[in-house]
């Protein structure tokens, strides 16, 4: 359905089939991923996203250091160096397109959704 992402193994990361693994994402997965579209720190993308949801979605610290190892590992995030000691992350190719279907497949939804007559 969503054809921007391949159904091969990733390189660098052992995603058999990253839709699958991915598609569709949690609302926090999505946020973090969309505040890695700029190099950032894990306490720094706690602050995107509280900014970018106006407060309504607040990341713990155990689900972003989960969550950014676990994408890490699947190749959707790569380390972008350190800024005083703290690991700086940045959304990989593999995250970009795996965003950009997410996205998609969200504007679908809301598009079906004003089919809806009033109520």
């Amino acid at each position: 359905m969503y054809s921007d992402i391949s159904r091969r193994d990733i390189k660098g990361g052992k995603m058999k089939n990253p839709e699958k693994d991915y598609i569709p994402m949690s609302e926090t997965a999505y946020y973090i991923l969309l505040a890695l579209t700029e190099e950032c720190h894990g306490y720094g993308i706690i602050q995107k996203v509280e900014s970018i949801t106006s407060g309504r979605l607040r990341i713990g610290a155990g689900t972003i250091y989960g969550t950014l190892s676990k994408f890490e590992k699947d190749g959707l995030i790569n380390p972008a160096g350190e800024e005083d000691r703290k690991k700086m992350y940045k959304i990989s190719e593999t995250g970009k397109t795996i965003l950009k279907t997410e996205y998609k497949r969200i504007c679908e939804l809301a598009e079906n959704g004003k089919k809806i007559p009033e109520v």
